[in-house]
């Protein structure tokens, strides 16, 4: 907790609504004065850092098969020493990119998609997009065949940028069932077949669409430059539906989001050094990496495989990239962070015992220290100096979002690596809402509101919670403020743009279907979330009412609820199993139990899981959307048990409250 009020609410009332105590009167708009686009704001940094390093990428200088005991070969990696380009020169590539695009017949106000890895080349893609007043749609590189042709197909783009090895994988399927795609541009140096894809496309590397941009007559044609009110990004999300949902932020709310994020980040500037990793179709990286671009950082592009020196494609001996690069900035969504963690406990179980003493006595000091909001230079000298250098040695700052972070993670990456602030925000508000403060230790809190949002508590009397509960008003959180996006692409009348609304005053809001708690500080707890709908660790999204709907199909399973915690990165499931078909199932695998006994028996949950990853493959479903792990419920579910409404709709809070023992099994036995 910190001693001072850091938000208040504006009209006194425990629902709020409430502001940083600093723009009580008005919230931010932009960071620099008159910089109301994201071109000026690129503009801008390049007229200020100029011949500085701006986006790094490191060299590949060779594949290597490694074969595994088991016979498994992995491809590995022997990198060599990023290479950069200055502001200056990111400026010219985009001048060239987005003349090379307007010559490929790419409009103004025309939408364009990227559906590609974080690299540079996306960065350059996006700063030509931003320029020219193309509104970029951009789509998750881990989106399914079916979802990509859908967000393609709806938002009507002519011209698609990707890179070599998205075609060879995921788009060798799907292109073929667009239908308005004229042209596919991509980044990478391998060689690509033309002939294996629609002859109706024209195919181009992203060098080549350079190189045309810079042909006198491509280059001297004037071209319009975006306002404030047009649109920038057109941001794919996983709908609840299974239909990803396109949301439509204009210029200013992104420009607005960042003003706000950038004041919760301190000394952010020419020093920093911020690795990028993260997918750049996730608000929280391309939010991070433009605030940075603005403040003059270095961006050094990476990715989740050669992050660190034990990253899975990194050769044995090799140096991941954060050992290259030696950040000061990290972003991170949870299950990285618990990665380190397992990373670093896993070191300390091959130390003896005295060093691993030393180490819990260090710990121990440290974290008292911290918890006090102060640090401990000769702690960090002795214990952790080793530790730190697995992300590099010189992280200062690190931001975690996307996801719940527990306790525990957050607790030791303060100790043993730097502070942590935890943010709140979604696609829906650009990734802004709240950010701790990087002074705040307490853990399970996600800051005040930014300066350039606000945050009011809706009662949700069914889910009990209310404005007047205590110790802390309680209710769905609704976000307001010029970051709020302008709605769903091409959703109107469906109801799902009812979640925006503007207010009496011409602010902009978003009910966010989650519900938290304010403290007495102003700062923000989640505590639940509305629909079923369940972000996992990594942060991908699961209707838990789409994945219950396809394996309800078995003729094994009469009834299913599906679990998930936020803060683990898979799936688990009860089970009501048909009688006939689990009985003779067990016949068949040689178990004769009773009903009761054949529920519980550990071969017949196996035999049942392997029913159900057999619907997954047929129902085309995401490997994250396939429960891991199931318990078998010898009763059924019937409006008397209280498990179910009276539609026979599943009560989930009971059935959690009911499996409780089983949940803990279940995630807890690795």
């Amino acid at each position: 907790m910190t001693n001072r009020t850091i938000a208040r609410s504006l009209s006194g009332r425990p629902e709020g609504p409430y502001r940083a105590v600093e723009r009580a009167d008005a919230l931010v708009t932009q960071d620099f004065e008159g910089v109301d686009t994201l071109d000026k704001l690129f503009v801008h940094a390049v007229k200020r850092f100029s011949q500085a390093s701006c986006l790094g990428t490191r060299e590949v200088l060779s594949e290597e098969e490694d074969k595994q005991p088991n016979g498994k070969i992995f491809k590995k990696l022997v990198l060599g020493d990023y290479s950069w380009m200055t502001y200056e020169e990111v400026s010219q590539a985009v001048e060239s990119f987005g003349s090379g695009l307007a010559a490929l017949g790419q409009q103004p106000h025309n939408t364009i998609a990227i559906f590609c890895e974080t690299r540079a080349e996306w960065m350059i893609t996006a700063q030509a997009c931003f320029r020219r007043n193309f509104p970029l749609v951009t789509m998750y590189a881990t989106l399914g065949e079916d979802a990509v042709a859908y967000g393609l197909n709806q938002c009507g783009a002519t011209h698609l940028i990707t890179s070599t090895e998205l075609l060879r994988t995921k788009l060798k399927n799907v292109l073929s069932a667009v239908s308005g795609l004229q042209h596919v541009i991509y980044a990478g140096s391998d060689e690509v077949c033309h002939a294996d894809y629609p002859q109706s496309l024209a195919m181009h590397s992203m060098q080549e669409v350079m190189e045309l941009g810079t042909k006198p007559e491509n280059l001297s044609k004037e071209y319009e430059r975006p306002t404030a009110s047009d649109l920038a990004v057109v941001m794919y999300t996983s709908g609840s539906t299974g239909k990803p949902k396109g949301v439509k932020m204009q210029h200013n709310n992104l420009i607005a989001g960042m003003a706000g994020q950038c004041e919760r980040i301190p000394g952010l500037g020419s020093q920093d050094t911020y690795i990028a990793y993260l997918p750049l179709a996730h608000v929280l990286e391309l939010t991070a990496e433009i605030s940075c671009v603005s403040y003059g950082c270095r961006l050094g592009y990476s990715s989740p495989h050669t992050l660190t020196d034990q990253s899975s494609k990194i050769k044995s001996g090799g140096k991941g990239d954060c050992s290259v690069l030696k950040p000061t900035l990290i972003a991170a969504v949870p299950e990285i962070m618990d990665r380190i963690c397992k990373n670093v406990n896993g070191k300390l179980r091959e130390m003896s015992v005295i060093q691993r003493t030393l180490f819990k006595v260090g710990y121990n000091y440290k974290l008292q220290k911290v918890s006090q909001g102060a640090d401990s230079p000769v702690c960090n000298m002795l214990f952790f100096k080793r530790v730190n250098l697995l992300l590099g040695g010189c992280v200062r700052l690190m931001l975690s979002g996307g996801a719940p972070l527990s306790a525990s993670t957050q607790r030791f990456m303060n100790v043993c690596f730097c502070p942590v602030a935890v943010g709140y925000g979604l696609t829906e508000t650009c990734g802004a809402g709240t950010i701790s403060e990087f002074s705040d230790y307490s853990t399970g809190r996600v800051g005040a509101p930014l300066i350039c949002s606000e945050i009011k508590l809706r009662d949700w009397p069914e889910g009990g919670y209310t404005s007047q509960d205590k110790p802390h008003p309680r209710g769905e959180i609704l976000i307001g403020g010029p970051n709020v996006a302008m709605g769903y692409y091409e959703s109107e009348g469906e109801g799902e743009n009812d979640n925006f609304w503007v207010d009496e005053a011409g602010q902009r809001w978003f009910c966010t279907g989650d519900v938290g708690e304010v403290h007495p500080d102003g700062c923000l707890q989640i505590v639940d979330r509305k629909k079923d709908l369940v972000k996992l660790q990594a942060g991908e999204y699961v209707s838990l009412g789409k994945v219950e709907a396809a394996l309800k199909n078995s003729p094994l399973i009469d009834n299913i609820c599906v679990y998930a915690s936020s803060d683990q990165n898979y799936l688990i499931s009860f089970v009501v199993p048909n009688q006939k078909q689990l009985t003779e199932l067990a016949k068949k695998n040689g178990v004769e139990e009773e009903w009761e006994e054949l529920c519980n028996h550990t071969k017949m949950e196996e035999e049942v899981l392997k029913v159900i990853k057999e619907i997954a493959v047929t129902s085309k479903m995401e490997r994250f959307e396939v429960p891991q792990k199931i318990r078998l419920s010898s009763e059924a579910w019937t409006p008397e048990t209280g498990l179910v409404t009276d539609a026979f709709k599943l009560k989930r809070k009971e059935l959690k409250n009911h499996y409780i023992k089983d949940i803990e099994r279940l995630y807890g036995a690795q």
